[in-house]
């Protein structure tokens, strides 16, 4: 185990330097496969049914299309404006219109294909005119079902799947999309799904165990934690190989009729599902290896709460970490539902199609235009500014196009479904953390979407037992940001001499965090962040050291300003060369003050061992997103999380260049030379970014 250790630290160390010299290589020392330059983005727009069933409004929409050259690369049609799976005949009765409606499109100059809305459903709507008849519909573990959702281990849903992609293959459209309600959570009014007697069946074949409804709920929150996390990865195991069945036979089907047709897919992040969007977009390849598309994407369809853009482009970047390099056309789902235009503004439309890409995607799919038989003077605005948004779009592809990200890694991986809540029996919040994590972001400091990518990996509670043992060593033999849950856990599996810390006390009340002398506090020692317990509900875990070498960044005093108790966060470096920093008062939310946001860029910094490959270290809300550096080339992207103008962004980013180019939504260019170095980094302050705007910077 020591000689093991050992090699770990090595390779953990190895990792941060070629991080630094550009140099893309898995934990196994396996070259990764770089992905294929992309010339220019991406561009679509969704079409709903009402604008192309009528021949006369589909010319309008063209026609208002060639007043903006550019600004769409590609028309996608809709075959339905409702959720749940259409009749099969009606499909085909469709399928003869969309024929006509695609070569209108393509004698426009536009490529063309269809969005099949829905192949397995997504609730009860409209189920007077949907499909009907002897199928299973999809059956939470209570034994409830969603009338407009089938279940796709049915043998004969899979034949009605088998006759419908047929008839839009026949159609002789340039690419098919698989929209999103191919999922197994979310079938409105139930939520996990599939637990027919089908699906049990099968589970019964996959682990040689039968079970009841019942007895599977009872299983999944009951017994010795290792086997209730072996049962939970045991069903996600289930739930990726339904799925692949069932793109299975699309593949096969549409292949059949047109070989080489590229196929996309939608999605969120899906945790339940169990992630496998690399396993599952080898599957629609088939084996013609035909081209495979992406779209993904999450809840952002007004901007009443812009938090909610950049959250949304982390669910896509995470979706996007897993696609083999050869997937290079991913589209962000840019949905304005329910369509009404001043729900959000242009502005912020275009806005949330660049910082997805700034989080990896390649384009944009737009499905913001009305859904409704009815003129689009109240859309042409929008259309206009997406136009005017078009060679912006067009930078980031190149500059970013499919190039990994780098920086500070919230950890997940495809089973941590199964570690959630893993003592009690609420499995479904799967991305609590990973929701939370997001106030880190913007602060300006980089994400990363991928172990491969970090220089920092961040902890919380038992979303660290998803990894194994050699994962969690790997970890801790870097730099690691830990909440004190986490501590306890890492503590309980044996790892204590590796963290420096265990947790001493839990205060429910009236304490205040405050800084101590430590260097890494520098000009911030003394200062104090009061979360208001009373209001916000969340315990303060006091720490106590294990290891005389660990460190105390802050304490906890209460509202007479008298000691609680002397640590509450601290830092230490192991034996295998890992930095870890545990923080027991709120970690993770209101971070926002000058001096907390000052003192985590610090300890970022300090965890990486100068390893960030960029950060903001003036004090604004930004988000930011780096590639890896390439032959020492730069290119990052960041926004103005704020409605302030942000004056003077001073930028460090890990780079031997003497000047970056700055690049403005609007088109201009500006060449910025470095003002000074701090350690390995150079200084490069911008004069000005606006309120929510975005700034991509670049150095050859």
């Amino acid at each position: 185990m020591k000689k093991q250790r050992v090699v770990l630290a090595v390779m953990a160390a190895m990792w941060g330097a070629m991080l630094c010299l550009g140099v893309v290589q898995d934990l196994c020392g396996q070259t990764e496969k770089q992905p294929p330059a992309v010339g220019r983005a991406f561009i679509s727009f969704r079409i709903g049914v009402p604008l192309w069933m009528s021949e006369s409004r589909f010319r309008e929409l063209l026609a208002m299309f060639d007043k903006y050259p550019g600004v769409t690369d590609e028309i996608t049609l809709f075959t339905s404006a409702t959720h749940p799976p259409l009749p099969l005949e009606e499909i085909q009765r469709r399928a003869q219109i969309l024929k006509e409606r695609m070569l209108l499109a393509r004698r426009s100059g536009y490529r063309a294909g269809i969005n099949l809305l829905a192949t397995i459903g997504h609730h009860n709507e409209n189920l007077a005119n949907s499909l009907s008849g002897d199928y299973t519909r999809v059956t939470d573990i209570d034994g409830n079902i969603c009338q407009g959702s089938f279940c796709p281990n049915d043998p004969r849903v899979q034949e009605y799947v088998r006759q419908v992609y047929l008839a839009l293959a026949s159609a002789d459209p340039d690419y098919i999309w698989i929209d999103d309600d191919v999922r197994l959570a979310g079938h409105m009014p139930v939520t996990l799904t599939c637990f027919c007697d089908h699906c049990l069946a099968i589970f019964e074949k996959e682990c040689g165990t039968k079970y009841t409804r019942p007895a599977l709920k009872a299983a999944f929150v009951s017994g010795p934690l290792e086997s209730r996390l072996a049962l939970r990865k045991a069903w996600l195991q289930h739930n990726r190989n339904t799925i692949a069945r069932l793109f299975r036979l699309i593949e096969q089907t549409v292949h059949s009729v047109k070989p080489g047709m590229p196929l996309g897919f939608m999605t969120g992040d899906r945790f339940y599902e169990g992630y496998d969007f690399d396993g599952w977009a080898e599957v629609l390849a088939g084996p013609g290896k035909a081209e495979v598309r992406w779209r993904p994407g999450g809840g952002f369809y007004e901007d009443s709460w812009m938090p909610g853009l950049a959250e949304k482009s982390h669910a896509i970047g995470r979706q996007i970490s897993l696609l083999p390099p050869q997937v290079v056309s991913i589209q962000s789902e840019i949905e304005n539902f329910p369509y009404q235009r001043l729900k959000k503004a242009a502005h912020t439309t275009v806005l949330e199609a660049a910082s997805h890409m700034a989080a990896g995607c390649t384009g944009a799919a737009f499905n913001v235009l009305t859904q409704n038989d009815e003129p689009l003077d109240e859309f042409e605005p929008l259309v206009a500014r997406i136009h005017q948004m078009r060679p912006f779009f067009d930078l980031l592809a190149v500059h970013l196009g499919r190039k990994p990200l780098v920086g500070i890694f919230p950890a997940w991986n495809k089973d941590t479904a199964a570690a959630c809540d893993l003592p009690g029996g609420n499995w479904s919040a799967f991305n609590r953390f990973l929701s939370d994590s997001r106030h880190m972001f913007e602060i300006g400091v980089p994400i990363a979407y991928a172990p491969q990518g970090a220089s920092v990996t961040l902890l919380s509670d038992d979303n660290l037992v998803a990894f194994s043992k050699e994962q969690i060593l790997a970890m801790l033999s870097g730099g690691v940001y830990m909440d004190a849950q986490a501590l306890a856990r890492l503590n309980q599996m044996g790892y204590g001499e590796l963290t420096g810390f265990e947790v001493d006390q839990v205060i429910a009340y009236d304490c205040i965090e405050r800084f101590t002398s430590h260097p890494l506090n520098g000009t911030m020692a003394g200062r104090q962040r009061d979360c208001r317990q009373s209001f916000y509900h969340q315990a303060a875990f006091t720490l106590k050291k294990r290891d005389p070498k660990a460190e105390i960044l802050s304490g906890i005093v209460n509202y007479t300003g008298t000691e609680v108790a002397p640590c509450v966060m601290g830092v230490f470096e192991n034996r295998l060369g890992g930095r870890i920093c545990v923080a027991g008062y709120f970690p993770w939310i209101f971070l926002h003050s000058q001096s907390k946001s000052t003192q985590m860029k610090a300890v970022m910094r300090w965890l990486s061992k100068d390893r960030l490959p960029a950060y903001v270290a003036s004090f604004h809300k930004i988000n930011l997103w780096v590639r890896k550096p390439e032959q020492g080339a730069v290119a990052l992207a960041l926004t103005n999380s704020s409605l302030d103008v942000a004056r003077d962004v001073s930028l460090l980013v890990l780079t031997d260049k003497e000047q970056v180019r700055v690049f403005a939504p609007s088109g201009a260019e500006l060449p910025i030379r470095a003002s000074g170095t701090d350690g390995p980094y150079r200084r490069f302050v911008i004069p000005e970014i606006g309120p929510w705007e975005m700034r991509l910077v670049v150095a050859e």
